[in-house]
């Protein structure tokens, strides 16, 4: 890790440490850009004092943007899984409090819609997480996506199956072809947002996120809408 992406890592952990002490749930991502995010989170975690992390743990609650369908929890590939090795093992947290929808379900539009649920009736995120897609897209809400999206089953690109097919053998036809994610208007309603850009690969899309207004073609440019966004990238991201 390069030490700009470090210094990104640092400066992130330390925002999603401030979150966890908020006593709001935390909305968290997974992905590349992630690892080192969780990695500096957990060596925070660990220099706390042993009564600050028993408090901090047994009162997290995260809730995380998306799930593959048809991956069970246990496959490797999964974000559950994600989530247990990068972060739940790490910092010893009880699995049951890291929430994400349920790939396996055999409805996947219902458990849309309860997983959505769950998420208002927690009182909505504190601090957002994201990284950014290549094609614009935040969560899995791949363009062309409004504002108004909600939490949803739907089919992912083939431009998104390719940025995730390294987990999958590098085949992007092995990703799952639909996923589960939390819509726009549950993102845009945390309180907090922090967007995460590293690699030179995403400086084109940070660029139009940051120059063109609003508009379907680029979900994630509806950020601009919200009061309290902050984007952290490095060098080779920045425009």
């Amino acid at each position: 890790m390069e030490a700009d992406a470090a210094a990104v890592a640092a400066v992130v952990a330390e925002r999603l440490l401030q979150g966890c002490r908020s006593g709001r749930p935390l909305g968290l991502a997974t992905g590349r850009t992630m690892e080192p995010v969780y990695r500096a989170l957990a060596q925070r975690w660990a220099a706390l004092p042993a009564l600050e992390r028993a408090v901090l743990g047994e009162r997290w609650c995260s809730v995380n943007l998306d799930e593959y369908v048809g991956l069970p929890a246990g496959d490797p590939r999964s974000f559950r899984a994600f989530m247990m090795r990068h972060l739940a093992r790490p910092l010893g947290l009880n699995p049951a409090r890291l929430l994400l929808p349920d790939g396996a379900a055999a409805d996947p539009r219902a458990e849309a819609s309860r997983y959505g649920a769950h998420v208002a009736a927690l009182g909505g995120i504190g601090l957002q997480l994201l990284g950014l897609g290549l094609n614009g897209h935040v969560g899995f809400n791949e363009p062309p996506c409004g504002p108004d999206s909600r939490c949803r089953a739907l089919a992912l690109s083939a431009a998104t199956r390719a940025q995730n097919a390294e987990a999958f053998g590098g085949d992007p036809a092995a990703v799952p072809a639909e996923a589960i994610t939390l819509g726009l208007a549950e993102i845009l309603a945390a309180e907090r947002i922090l967007l995460v850009v590293t690699g030179a690969r995403k400086a084109a899309i940070l660029q139009r996120l940051l120059e063109q207004p609003p508009s379907q073609a680029l979900p994630a440019s509806w950020l601009q809408r919200h009061p309290a966004v902050c984007v952290i990238a490095d060098r080779a991201a920045a425009p």
